[in-house]
């Protein structure tokens, strides 16, 4: 609305081809920091081990030891930053383009249980991870 100081919050403020630096910075950053975010996370979970008893003086005392493990400290500190990233995009860009996008992150994640956790990956996992490599693409040249 020119003149009246309202601002439509549901669209961004530019409409640039193709990425910015700031965005693709921001992009980086939240796709990066999310997955290793998710990395730390699930190393912290395999090193405390499964939770067997729900009671809930067991989950407290789980939920003690997994906050004295660093790694749970490291993952939550790249997950917050990764929010912060996301909060950022979300003010810069369109949701539409924001989220699609974000979807990157499911490759690095796949990658990043490969090389960093030992998971295996099988054909089938690796053909969802083009599929999903594919749609980002897309979603950022359009």
């Amino acid at each position: 609305m020119p003149g009246s100081g309202v601002r439509r919050a549901y669209a961004p403020e530019h409409h640039e081809e193709g990425l910015n630096m700031r965005t693709a910075i921001a992009l980086a950053v939240l796709v990066l920091a999310g997955t290793g975010g998710d990395i730390a996370v699930a190393h912290a979970m395999k090193r405390l081990g499964e939770v067997h008893n729900f009671a809930p003086g067991a989950i407290l005392r789980f939920l003690g030891r997994a906050f004295r493990e660093g790694w749970m400290w490291i993952g939550i500190a790249q997950m917050a930053l990764a929010f912060c990233s996301l909060l950022a995009l979300l003010s810069w860009e369109a949701v539409s383009f924001v989220v699609p996008a974000a979807a990157l992150s499911y490759v690095t994640g796949a990658l990043g249980g490969k090389y960093f956790l030992g998971e295996q990956l099988t054909p089938l996992r690796w053909t969802g991870i083009g599929l999903v490599s594919v749609g980002v693409a897309l979603v950022c040249w359009g």
